[in-house]
């Protein structure tokens, strides 16, 4: 029969062998945790997040929206930029969209600041392009994530002569599958006056509603397919147009 002693030191033996294992874990979890805890490491990336053919109600064309940044998790230095250019064909001339129209759009140059665990605050410049005179923009907005995982940028623009612009864009995706995923989208933009010689109305400018059903062939490349409800201020009736375009990343 055993004495006491030796129960003793077979009952730490195996403990120690039950919870070396364990040990071993908690340090390995340690030491990624201090890696993932690496804040200013910089890195980059470039999104295309909408590249896309329209057509349906009013001229066909095409649509691109477009950022890139690079940082580290605190302060990123991000350049984007969104517009359009028609099909150019003589057939697709309208009032608001002439043959042969040059591509318009604006490109912006920020930096942005995260102030919360799920905002940023960003600020730079804003330049147009295209059709009319450039016009240039001080800009100042926010981006982050509402509840229900809403992504939300709004921005605010001051051009010369005291013109002020505001940009609103919400969207999230909805996941059907780890690759099939839609997109509800919706932005609008206003503007303090008008811009004849850029067909830029006061007021709520335009409007745009859409729907893009995409299928994630890897995480990096997604083709998709969808339905846009534009409405411009001045023009008599919305626009329905379908689309079909490809989401990447860089």
């Amino acid at each position: 029969m055993l004495r006491a002693p030796c129960w003793l030191a077979m009952a730490v033996v195996l403990t120690e062998a039950a919870l070396s294992p364990v040990a071993g874990l908690a340090a390995d979890g340690m030491q990624a945790g201090e890696m993932q805890m690496d804040d200013a490491a910089r890195f980059g990336r470039i999104l295309v997040d909408q590249l896309e053919w329209r057509d349906g109600d009013g001229a066909p064309g095409g649509v691109w929206e477009a950022e890139g940044w690079y940082g580290n998790d605190d302060d990123k230095l991000l350049l984007r930029s969104e517009g359009d250019w028609p099909a150019g064909a003589a057939g697709s001339a309208t009032a608001n969209s002439p043959a042969n129209a040059p591509a318009s759009g604006r490109a912006e140059l920020l930096w942005d600041r995260i102030v919360t665990r799920w905002w940023s605050v960003q600020g730079g410049a804003r330049g147009d392009f295209g059709a009319g005179p450039g016009r240039g923009w001080a800009a100042l907005g926010v981006h982050g994530l509402a509840p229900y995982w809403i992504d939300v940028e709004a921005t605010v623009y001051l051009g010369s002569a005291g013109t002020l612009a505001a940009r609103l864009k919400t969207e999230t995706d909805l996941r059907f599958t780890q690759r099939l995923i839609l997109q509800p989208e919706l932005e609008l933009n206003a503007y303090s006056r008008p811009d004849r010689a850029r067909d830029q109305s006061a007021g709520l400018a335009d409007l745009q509603a859409g729907l893009r059903l995409r299928y994630e062939l890897r995480r990096e490349l997604a083709p998709y397919l969808g339905v846009v409800w534009l409405r411009r201020e001045g023009e008599s009736s919305a626009q329905w147009q379908w689309l079909a375009g490809v989401r990447f990343w860089l």
